[in-house]
């Protein structure tokens, strides 16, 4: 088990493995955010906050949900959006208590879609 969380703690994530491969992509979001993401089934993640703990962001065509936590604002994954037969989420692979360096990272052209 691969744990992590928000920065102040408020978001706690679990994953069943760390990640072989993250993703940097730069998309107008995910440029600015900075995250690299690592990507599971929803059922392979455990998120564990008080209700409210995070706020979602969307834009677009509104099929993600970014989000973070309300308190110290680290963004800590993203989820699709009413489409239950999505079954992928993104974890923020820089909040996970792992070596992020030693993790190959794939770079995703989200500017160009």
């Amino acid at each position: 088990m691969i744990t992590g969380s928000c920065h102040c703690g408020a978001v706690q994530i679990a994953v069943a493995e760390a990640p072989s491969i993250v993703s940097s992509c730069n998309c107008s979001i995910c440029r600015r955010l900075g995250t690299l993401w690592a990507y599971y089934s929803p059922t392979q993640v455990t998120l564990t906050h008080e209700p409210g703990a995070t706020d979602a962001y969307s834009w677009g065509e509104r099929s993600l949900a970014f989000r973070r936590c309300a308190t110290c604002g680290c963004t800590t994954h993203w989820e699709a959006i009413g489409d239950p037969v999505y079954d992928r989420m993104g974890v923020n692979a820089r909040l996970l208590d792992i070596d992020i360096d030693a993790i190959p990272v794939k770079k995703f052209d989200g500017r160009s879609m």
